[in-house]
């Protein structure tokens, strides 16, 4: 049974991978603890699933990936060390997203892919719909966060949902790209969706980007599915059985994103937003 007219209120965080275009950085480091300017790019995840009126953050590590953990926890230490000074302000970000949260955390085991690190998370996610972010895609809106928006959509179309921009063609091979039919603006009912096609393979130029809304059956249809592209479990895939029975739709999102999983990316984020703040 899927509890489809539930409200959104936990948001999974697939964070167990190894981070390897940013080594030797992430040989101790886990990826999604890089800042951009003074915030951990997985600080700005959960930042924008607040945004969503969302506070149960799931998330999937593995190992050497403690450091997730300790930031999203009080650190007495530190925090006697800079009581009271003119430092103290520097906390305020992460005290206010410790207090407004619940972290829960499991262990991915074996790196199978992201449809596999999904299905991790069926332990602290339970039978409803949820909301999942994929920290190395940041995302910044003048108005409501990409997660905001979808959220508004489900609520509306009660099933799941991916969010997607233009791409160039010649970047196919690194996204899940979508073909379907537009249904109202930029929301497009999904009709087929390929894991990193050769651009003459590509069905659109739409690329799938880290922002989803899943139902609950996916767990069970990443159970059935077999491994894909790179001999892993694409989420990509199980989308696919959804979106044959309809279930899925495809957004275009308002907003900037960055894929920080690239060097260029993290370095473009870096610049718009220190840039930002001045």
């Amino acid at each position: 049974m899927s509890n489809n007219n539930m409200k959104i209120r936990k948001c999974l965080f697939p964070a167990a991978g190894y981070g390897t275009r940013f080594l030797p950085a992430t040989k101790a480091i886990p990826k999604e603890m890089l800042p951009v300017l003074t915030k951990p790019l997985l600080q700005y995840g959960v930042e924008e699933a607040i945004s969503a009126e969302i506070d149960t953050m799931a998330i999937v590590t593995g190992r050497g990936k403690r450091a997730i953990e300790d930031h999203f926890d009080i650190s007495y230490e530190l925090e006697h060390q800079i009581k009271d000074t003119a430092k103290e302000h520097y906390l305020t970000e992460i005290r206010k997203v410790i207090n407004n949260c619940t972290f829960s955390y499991t262990r991915q085991i074996k790196m199978k892919g992201l449809g596999h690190a999904i299905a991790c998370g069926e332990t602290l996610i339970g039978n409803e719909p949820f909301a999942v972010i994929l920290a190395d895609d940041l995302c910044d809106n003048d108005g409501d966060s990409v997660l905001s928006q979808m959220i508004k959509l489900f609520e509306k179309y009660k099933c799941s949902i991916v969010a997607v921009e233009e791409i160039p063609p010649e970047h196919s091979n690194r996204y899940g790209v979508i073909a379907g039919d537009t249904i109202e603006d930029n929301v497009i009912r999904v009709t087929d969706m390929v894991e990193k096609p050769e651009p003459k393979d590509a069905p659109s130029n739409l690329a799938i980007i880290g922002r989803y809304i899943l139902t609950p059956d996916i767990f069970d249809i990443i159970k059935d599915t077999k491994a894909g592209r790179g001999g892993e479990i694409q989420i990509t895939d199980a989308l696919l059985t959804q979106a044959k029975k309809g279930g899925v739709i495809a957004y275009k999102f308002k907003g900037k994103r960055f894929d920080c999983g690239s060097v260029d990316g993290f370095v473009e984020a870096t610049n718009y937003f220190y840039n930002k703040q001045k």
